[in-house]
């Protein structure tokens, strides 16, 4: 038997990242017998299903083992038994729900970005400070075995003397007129915290803050590629946001790296997620879960001809990076590190400050657009 219970509200838990990834995180947790803390305790979350549709819910609470369900949310957040409100749904809206789970006395953990604006982020990180409460924010990412391998990689010196990084995202998402859409429809849609930038950059910031090097300023154009859609019921609507986006990241040093973003893009490498670093002793392409290297002693002469194609496999001159580290899936990497937050004080690299400067990233990039220049990353503090 666990020693300790913790009650997590799932706002949204009915939605795509609620269900298959945070409840599943849970879920396995208390399929383990609850988190081991430090004391010898474990600790056993008790996950309060939140939504709009009762059906829904009532249908996922019975197949996750008789979980408790609720469609009002001020009931949920006045539950003495509720110590975590978090948030999965849609991006618009989501700094009012994580004030009132503040105000409620709850600790909060945010699917990013957690405000589509500078101003609102770092107001949610001073309302976690006021309030005395811890605030997160998810950074599943790091937890992929392709970009572990590649900051192992930075870690023995493998690159020498780094020279440039290039990050290519993305895949073709469906209008919804021949094929359904792969992506909720509130992505394509101001209103609700829609935009390629403010979702996926949001990504990006602390990839490169966390794992390859800090961004101290960005250039980016962005555009609409496809600007009507059809959403979930069959209705076709307008879209105001942008859906692909090509930047430069210029890093801490003066290293420069490429960033090319895309829901209308067809996928012609590796994974959907593909970071290639070039260094002066070797270069690295990861993807999400694989990772190869090729170092400057093996390093082939290419040539070029006119007259015939090129004779090269250059895939076969790679070597993977073998699998040394277990698989560790990041959102329940970031569940069990938050929820030791919560309940022994544990460090937590990701506390709500971090997720505004995936906002203040996202913000720089719109304005570099707007304005056609080079801006600059200013330090944030609360």
């Amino acid at each position: 038997m666990p020693d300790r219970t913790i009650g997590v509200v799932i706002d949204g838990a009915t939605g795509r990242l609620g269900t298959t990834q945070h409840l599943r995180a849970l879920l396995d947790i208390r399929r383990e017998g609850g988190l081991s803390l430090k004391n010898g305790d474990r600790l056993m979350p008790e996950p309060l299903l939140l939504g709009r549709n009762r059906d829904k819910l009532a249908a996922l609470a019975d197949k996750s083992g008789g979980l408790r369900w609720s469609i009002d949310r001020d009931a949920c957040l006045a539950d003495p038994a509720i110590d975590i409100y978090f948030d999965a749904t849609a991006t618009g809206g989501r700094p009012d729900r994580a004030r009132a789970a503040f105000a409620a006395r709850k600790h909060v953990y945010l699917e990013k970005p957690i405000a589509e604006n500078l101003e609102d982020a770092l107001a949610l990180a001073r309302a976690a400070q006021g309030a005395g409460r811890k605030g997160g924010v998810v950074q599943d990412k790091l937890f992929l075995p392709g970009l572990k391998k590649l900051r192992k990689l930075y870690d023995s010196n493998f690159f020498g003397r780094v020279l440039s990084i290039r990050l290519d995202f993305g895949w073709w998402v469906f209008d919804g007129d021949l094929f359904p859409a792969q992506r909720p429809s509130w992505n394509y849609q101001k209103a609700s915290g829609g935009g390629l930038i403010l979702d996926m950059f949001a990504h990006w910031r602390y990839i490169f803050d966390r794992l390859l090097g800090s961004i101290s300023a960005v250039s980016c154009r962005h555009a609409t590629a496809q600007p009507r859609r059809i959403d979930e019921s069959g209705t076709p609507y307008d879209v105001d946001v942008e859906d692909h986006a090509f930047a430069m990241f210029e890093l801490e040093g003066g290293v420069l790296a490429q960033i090319s973003s895309s829901w209308a893009s067809r996928v012609k490498r590796d994974d959907l997620l593909q970071i290639q670093v070039d260094g002066t002793l070797g270069s690295a392409v990861a993807g999400l879960h694989r990772c190869f290297v090729q170092p400057l002693i093996a390093t082939p002469r290419p040539f070029f001809s006119p007259e015939q194609p090129q004779q090269m496999n250059f895939d076969e001159q790679w070597q993977e990076v073998p699998d040394v580290l277990p698989f560790e899936n990041g959102y329940s990497a970031g569940w069990q590190l938050f929820l030791r937050h919560v309940a022994e004080d544990a460090p937590f690299s990701a506390p709500l400050l971090e997720g505004a400067k995936s906002v203040q990233l996202a913000e720089a990039c719109y304005k570099s657009d707007r304005e056609r220049r080079w801006v600059e990353l200013e330090p944030l503090s609360l």
